[in-house]
């Protein structure tokens, strides 16, 4: 099929890369503007097109370049960690839909950080891929599967979890798409849950006249714990004191401490 490709981040550079290496026809490539690249350099190397075939992300609802990708005659959408909500009329440019791949075990979390939600909530975490809708990680479920959320993991050891996961299950499910084999399950909107990106701000920062039980602080903590990003933090006379959590089972501690006698 000739895929029109909107990707971003390491996810959308692996499956891309896969994509070429399974002889797949990437017809465009849409990435997100400079400014807001993850891996960009990556992705559009590994596309090979021409620059005419490849369009600003945040540019998707102008005529002209709904136009020109409709010159391209693409036949399905794969979306991978973009960040962009797609209009009708840009889905109504493939016959066979737009596919998403999602970092959440939808319906739960839909939209931004499921990884951090995951923790904070105590909702299943997992990947999804599904088709897309005008909505937000609403349209019809193809496969999801789950990951198990740890007691030592932090913001960003479970979103690794859910990278590689979700890279698995898409190359599980690519060729059931490709060739039309696949199911389509309805969601009930009405259910799961739903974040925006600055829900995370009313989480950020802790209160230190507020009373925390230590489950709810630990969570906030190594949920937002996800370097070079500053995360949780509390004001000190003024300035915010970031924090990072380091968690271990016990066996792997006692490992570091025989490693740390060594040396």
């Amino acid at each position: 099929m000739r895929v029109l490709y909107l990707g971003n981040n390491w996810l959308g550079w692996q499956v891309l890369q896969w994509l070429r290496q399974e002889g797949e026809e990437i017809a465009g490539l849409v990435v997100h503007p400079p400014g807001g690249r993850k891996c960009g350099d990556e992705i559009i190397q590994s596309a090979g097109l021409d620059a005419a075939r490849i369009f600003d992300g945040s540019q998707l609802r102008q005529s002209n370049i709904i136009e020109a990708i409709r010159n391209l005659k693409p036949e399905i959408g794969l979306s991978v960690l973009f960040g962009y909500i797609l209009g009708r009329e840009f889905l109504n440019l493939m016959p066979a839909g737009c596919v998403n791949v999602h970092p959440a075990l939808l319906p739960y979390n839909r939209g931004a950080y499921p990884n951090v939600w995951s923790i904070i909530e105590g909702t299943p975490a997992g990947v999804t891929i599904h088709y897309i809708d005008q909505r937000v990680d609403t349209g019809d479920l193809i496969a999801h599967h789950p990951v198990v959320v740890e007691p030592v993991d932090t913001g960003e050891s479970l979103y690794r979890k859910l990278e590689h996961a979700a890279f698995d299950l898409f190359k599980e499910t690519w060729p059931l798409i490709s060739s039309g084999q696949v199911s389509r399950m309805p969601q009930n909107k009405t259910q799961g849950t739903h974040h925006f990106v600055r829900d995370v701000e009313r989480i950020d920062e802790i209160d230190l006249a507020r009373m925390y039980n230590a489950r709810e602080l630990i969570d906030v903590i190594r949920a937002r714990t996800f370097s070079p990003y500053p995360g949780a933090y509390f004001r000190h006379d003024g300035r915010k004191v970031y924090l990072r959590l380091q968690l271990f089972y016990e066996e792997q501690l006692k490992g570091r401490s025989r490693n740390d006698e060594v040396n």
